[in-house]
């Protein structure tokens, strides 16, 4: 009678990682997150109706959610084009570039939204040159914009290059060969392997920018029902003493956060599903 022997794992099983991961989550962020309903105790339902649906909040909703997703839009054309261009190509200062990509993620908020607005202002070195063609750009919703296709672009090009450098270039090869032209190559062959990838950058890019504050709000201007994000109003709530205002809002914006990752998610899952079912 054979018996058969397992090595034992050098890694914890799944019990002690379960519990874990439980406890990690359960302190770090359902604990924080659960004080925001709880502070929804104090308001009735036409309180927080009317706190969340004023004109001015709003206002704010849709600038915020109009301008992180035309900034991660913006971030997948482009991040894509960098991307491309680090695994694809060599050149000199090819490291330098590709270490400049990750600037956004360690440089504090507050400090590229002061350099933002050192740029960009009508007294900055850019803003200067455009006021002269009456274009402004800081302290309106097209600074809001750069700042948050700033702090985003890193997302796009972080996930797209592992996707990028797992591309086959032997099916490029023979797309060539069969006599396809690089529009073809691009849409067909190379596109659907990094529809994955592009999905996820974009969402998180998205998701960045919907909470996004420190380097918002210098180059905004923090004009109610112009340039005023919903991070900056529940700032300005609590700076009010409006506590209940403030986790109304927030407690919103957690709710839609939740539901755009979750159906971006869904959606790359019935993407790779379409793809795998095609190869």
């Amino acid at each position: 009678m054979s018996s058969t022997f397992r090595r034992p794992s050098p890694l914890p099983g799944f019990a002690p990682t379960m519990a874990y991961t439980l406890v990690y989550l359960l302190l770090i962020v359902l604990l924080p997150l659960s004080s925001l309903f709880l502070q929804l105790g104090n308001l009735t339902w036409e309180s927080f109706r009317e706190a969340v649906f004023d004109a001015r909040v709003l206002a704010s909703y849709r600038l915020t959610f109009g301008l992180s997703a035309a900034a991660a839009l913006f971030d997948l054309v482009f991040g894509f084009l960098v991307a491309w261009t680090l695994v694809r190509y060599r050149f000199p200062g090819r490291d330098l570039l590709d270490a400049t990509i990750d600037i956004p993620f360690t440089l504090p908020t507050a400090v590229s939204g002061i350099a933002l607005t050192a740029i960009w202002a009508s007294n900055g070195w850019i803003g200067s040159w455009l006021d002269g063609f009456g274009i402004r750009v800081a302290y309106t919703s097209w600074g809001i914009f750069l700042a948050l296709a700033f702090i985003g672009l890193p997302f796009v090009v972080r996930t797209l290059q592992p996707a990028i450098e797992e591309l086959d270039a032997e099916q490029e090869a023979a797309a060539a060969g069969l006599g396809a032209g690089r529009f073809a190559i691009f849409a067909r062959v190379l596109l659907p392997a990094l529809v994955p990838a592009a999905v996820t950058g974009f969402a998180l890019a998205f998701a960045r920018g919907l909470g996004e504050y420190g380097s918002v709000v210098f180059i905004s201007g923090n004009m109610p029902f112009r340039t005023e994000i919903v991070s900056l109003l529940i700032v300005t709530k609590l700076e009010q003493y409006d506590t209940n205002g403030a986790a109304a809002i927030a407690v919103v914006m957690l709710g839609a956060s939740f539901l755009i990752l979750l159906a971006i998610n869904l959606l790359q899952q019935r993407v790779r599903r379409l793809l795998g079912s095609e190869g």
